[in-house]
């Protein structure tokens, strides 16, 4: 299984097959999810702008991927939040 990173809340399915190289273009992912190619969370995803959330597992053309959340860090000294705070 392969993770997808995003940074923001959500990710639509089609930008997330395009995103991750599975489609080539985003009609070609529109026309993968429309033919049933996808799945999310083990059931066939037929809305090609379904939103997908951490946590969320993907599967297309054999590949597994697991949308996760990018990791927050915690300002450094000399930062910008960090001269702000003092």
């Amino acid at each position: 299984m392969k993770p997808a990173i995003i940074d923001t809340d959500y990710i639509e399915l089609d930008k997330l097959l395009k995103r991750e190289n599975l489609a080539a273009s985003g009609g070609e992912a529109r026309f993968l999810v429309s033919q049933g190619l996808a799945s999310v969370n083990g059931e066939v995803e037929a809305r090609k702008r379904r939103k997908l959330y951490p946590g969320d597992r993907v599967v297309c053309l054999g590949v597994e991927l697991r949308v996760e959340a990018r990791p927050c860090s915690a300002p450094e000294n000399g930062s910008e939040q960090g001269r702000l705070n003092r």
